[in-house]
């Protein structure tokens, strides 16, 4: 058994816009591993500045991963505890290699009898495209829309998301947000009120991570309900995950598989999640279309009929090539 890896840097077709800034590259790592005649690849999804691996030493660990790839091949999971996207993408180059498909899960969504119900998303700017975002999404039949807000004024966004509401009830339209962290802990509590009298479904991380008590207490009186996003990053032992869970008490939390360790992972989370009658769903973060392949054919394994966070893999000018399209505003493998 052999690997190597190779970087490579998506290109974005327009800046995107987070509260943590504005995105126009984005790097990311392919894993190849040789088994025999077989070779499979995964893509380990470093999100620079948000990711728990990123590390200066982190090249310098794929490499060693590589060298001694046989090695890891049985224990990844535990020995790359601290390197989460690399494991992620050992986990699809391994899952690939086991599968004589070559998926990483096969069920009706790879067989392309099924699709995968997501929302579209709205990127942060000026308050003209974000309203020319949402016109699109709204003519491609998107019947649940999340905005990212916490980059421009308040009110204004506060504007775009009543005129939606006022032309969409809550049966027409479900709306979602995502603060990423934007607000301060003394605001949150009003800002969320007002957002909650306008029949959201949620908002994501409402204020910054690691304010475990501020969060806890914002989860406690809260009226509208709250996901934990970035707040799972970095928590890795099963019983961290659940001390994390059991003091926040949030409504919901937010899978990114490239960030939080892998498939495994994310399954560790669903299952106390669903212990705790927590409610979740499945996010993409900004990986190429063959991370974005493997994290919807796992998030289709789930059965879950909630509206998913899945990237459509059209942000980049320089993506790879993917069987997925977007049909009915709903993710689907093409089998052409």
């Amino acid at each position: 058994m052999k690997a190597s890896f190779e970087k490579y840097l998506l290109e974005f077709k327009r800046p995107s816009g987070t509260s943590r800034g504005v995105l126009k590259k984005k790097s990311t790592y392919f894993i190849t591993i040789d088994k025999g005649k077989n070779k499979a690849i995964g893509e380990a999804a470093l999100f620079r500045g948000l990711s728990a691996d990123d590390v200066p030493e982190y090249e310098t660990k794929l490499q060693e991963v590589c060298d001694h790839i046989e090695k890891y091949q049985d224990n990844f999971h535990e020995e790359l505890r601290d390197f989460p996207s690399i494991v992620f993408g050992l986990e699809q180059a391994f899952l690939k290699l086991k599968n004589a498909s070559g998926y990483c899960f096969e069920n009706s969504f790879t067989e392309g009898s099924k699709g995968i119900p997501m929302n579209g998303l709205i990127w942060m700017g000026d308050q003209n495209f974000m309203h020319d975002q949402i016109e699109a999404k709204l003519a491609d039949g998107y019947s649940c829309l999340k905005l990212k807000i916490g980059a421009i004024d308040f009110e204004k966004e506060m504007d775009l998301l009543s005129e939606l509401r006022k032309r969409f009830t809550t049966d027409k339209l479900e709306i979602r947000v995502d603060a990423n962290g934007a607000f301060l802990p003394h605001e949150a509590l009003a800002k969320l009120a007002r957002l909650a009298a306008l029949d959201l479904h949620s908002i994501e991380q409402p204020i910054r991570a690691g304010q475990v008590s501020e969060m806890a207490e914002l989860c406690k009186e809260t009226p509208l309900a709250i996901a934990l996003d970035e707040e799972l990053i970095g928590v890795q032992s099963i019983v961290s995950k659940r001390n994390l869970l059991a003091r926040i008490s949030p409504q919901y939390i937010i899978l990114k598989p490239a960030l939080v360790g892998g498939f495994l992972a994310c399954d560790g989370w669903i299952k106390l999640a669903e212990e705790m009658n927590i409610g979740w769903w499945i996010t993409s973060a900004l990986e190429s279309n063959l991370g974005l392949e493997a994290i919807a054919e796992y998030t289709a394994s789930k059965n879950t009929n909630m509206y998913q966070g899945l990237g459509t893999g059209q942000l980049f000018t320089n993506n790879l090539t993917s069987k997925l399209e977007i049909r009915d505003a709903k993710l689907w493998m093409s089998q052409s």
